[in-house]
């Protein structure tokens, strides 16, 4: 999947790409360097990320009587942004782009973790 992410100030995930917080600790009047989007223990957990072209209801004798050249319509038109869930949680919008001849995905909004289980209510 292709990722261009240049023009966005925040990760996925909120960070702000390695930026440093200076806080008060609470204890004294030293300041403290609070590391953000620096957490390299977490980098190589493996997430399951999946893109969603769509979704449809159908009964199981719908399902049943599938069969090869069968064509399912779903409920997004072309050029409507395709969603990507990572963790099974509503993480951004993309439009469907051709990397080296596979498909990938090019990120056109990121939903912030508040307004995701409100969007996936929604689908």
């Amino acid at each position: 999947m292709a990722i261009d992410n240049d023009d966005l100030d925040e990760d996925l995930f909120g960070g702000s790409g390695g930026k440093k917080d200076n806080r008060k600790s609470g204890m004294g009047e030293e300041e403290e360097e609070i590391p953000h989007g620096e957490v390299d223990y977490l980098h190589d957990v493996p997430l399951s990320m999946q893109a969603q072209i769509g979704s449809v209801q159908k009964s199981m004798r719908e399902v049943l009587l599938l069969k090869a050249g069968s064509v399912i319509e779903f409920d997004k038109v072309v050029g409507e942004p395709m969603d990507v869930l990572i963790g099974g949680r509503l993480m951004c919008r993309g439009e469907i782009v051709v990397v080296n001849e596979r498909y990938g995905i090019r990120i056109s909004e990121v939903i912030r973790a508040e307004d995701s289980q409100k969007e996936m209510d929604n689908l």
